[in-house]
């Protein structure tokens, strides 16, 4: 049966405003009002409240678990089945804009009030999610909330992650009173949908309305530190030196070199996102730097072999500047495919509203890797304005182009959530 509902838009529009004014600043940069909520920060707790507010304002059931995800629960007809979940994230980067994650988790909460509104019920029911620290930029490592979830990371190595200032996952929970009671462990939903800003310049440049998404790039981080000897810059010959900030500019540079040989395949990224020199003054040779290497690949075979080639590099950087370097893995998540059968649904449903779509693939990485390992998962992509831009003020997806994804995701989730039970209901 074809839904007739649509959500909102300027409803879903103003949640998104009025969620970005949490944790809002003005950018000197661009003269915009940016957005920073840093995972378990004061204002990410902030965020939380608001978010879990409106939630039980639309007459959700609201449980916390250990690791601080969120989730609400909308019953159903047959409340013993698997529920559909839809869901993503609300902390930041330190440069955000309003959209990135957010919007699929309002884009979830405006689902719901769309079938408040139309007392529709779903044969399934329905739970809205939020993962914490989906970002990774404050402790490190991303999508840690729905990796705990899935199994893929243990809660205590998750509440033993530390920021830069030495405070731990399960000491800020605690010091935003997010540190909640359920069991981490999720038990496995019928299905998981998430809507997302693309984060790039794809659709917009092909002027396509959704994005159907294949699937996840893998992506591999490193935390580097590299230990010379601080100096004099004046008094110290450059012979003499064991210079900490030209070994890590350095391994910048092999990274370029890594993406421009085509060596890795021609969807290849490499990032050095983070250079902390110390002691870090005009005339002070760095005797440490600490710096990441971020590597992504939609080869998990080519990120391996590019993983082999930095790690190789180092040694040879630190040969060449007379200093150690040493590394620690952050993070490593493979390639990870959609389910083709959720995807179909998303073209279908674009297809009925009208909606040109095609398929893409993420550079981005998001809490749907995650879930796809306990159930059939997939994700609805809206283009951007400004090539797509986003982890900056500038990030912007129209009224329109987000309306026109969560009523793609509206369809797929009743869809879904009036599937009828299976024997993996009852299991």
């Amino acid at each position: 049966m074809i839904n007739k509902l649509s959500i909102d838009g300027d409803r879903l529009y103003r949640s998104l405003d009025a969620l970005g004014a949490v944790g809002a600043f003005d950018d000197p940069r661009t003269g915009l009002r940016g957005v920073c909520r840093l995972a378990l920060t004061a204002a990410d707790g902030a965020g939380r409240l608001h978010v879990v507010k409106q939630l039980r304002e639309a007459g959700l059931e609201v449980r916390i678990d250990q690791i601080g995800n969120v989730f609400a629960r909308r019953a159903g007809q047959d409340d013993r089945l698997r529920p559909v979940m839809i869901g993503s994230h609300i902390d930041s980067v330190a440069t955000a804009g309003r959209y990135d994650g957010c919007l699929g988790v309002l884009g979830g909460l405006e689902v719901v009030r769309t079938l408040n509104d139309a007392r529709r019920a779903t044969l399934r029911p329905l739970v809205v999610a939020f993962f914490t620290d989906e970002e990774g930029a404050r402790f490190g490592t991303d999508m840690l909330g729905s990796a705990v979830a899935t199994g893929r990371i243990a809660l205590e190595e998750a509440y033993a992650f530390q920021d830069r200032h030495g405070v731990s996952v399960q000491g800020a929970l605690a010091a935003i009173d997010f540190l909640g009671e359920a069991d981490p462990r999720l038990a496995a939903p019928y299905a998981y949908l998430e809507c997302h800003i693309e984060q790039g310049p794809v659709l917009r440049a092909a002027g396509v309305d959704i994005g159907v998404v294949r699937g996840v790039q893998g992506i591999c981080w490193h935390e580097v530190t590299i230990v010379g000897r601080s100096a004099h810059a004046g008094t110290t010959p450059m012979a003499l030196r064991a210079d900490a900030g030209v070994a890590a500019a350095r391994i910048n540079l092999a990274l370029r070199d890594m993406v421009a040989s085509g060596r890795f395949g021609p969807e290849f990224r490499a990032t050095m996102g983070v250079i902390l020199p110390d002691p870090g003054l005009v005339n002070v040779v760095p005797g440490q730097v600490t710096a990441t290497v971020d590597l992504r690949d939609p080869d998990t075979a080519l990120l391996d072999a590019a993983e082999a080639a930095i790690i190789a590099f180092y040694a040879e950087a630190a040969r060449m500047e007379g200093v150690t370097i040493t590394h620690r893995r952050t993070a490593r998540t493979p390639y990870v495919g959609f389910d083709q059968g959720i995807q179909d649904r998303i073209d279908a449903m674009a297809d009925a509203r009208g909606l040109s779509h095609a398929e893409i693939v993420s550079g981005a990485g998001h809490d749907a890797q995650e879930l796809a390992r306990l159930c059939p998962a997939g994700m609805v992509f809206v283009p951007g304005e400004y090539d797509g831009i986003s982890h900056n003020p500038r990030e912007l997806s129209t009224e329109g182009q987000c309306a026109n994804g969560v009523n793609v995701l509206l369809d797929v989730a009743i869809a879904l959530a009036d599937e009828p039970a299976t024997h993996e209901d009852f299991r």
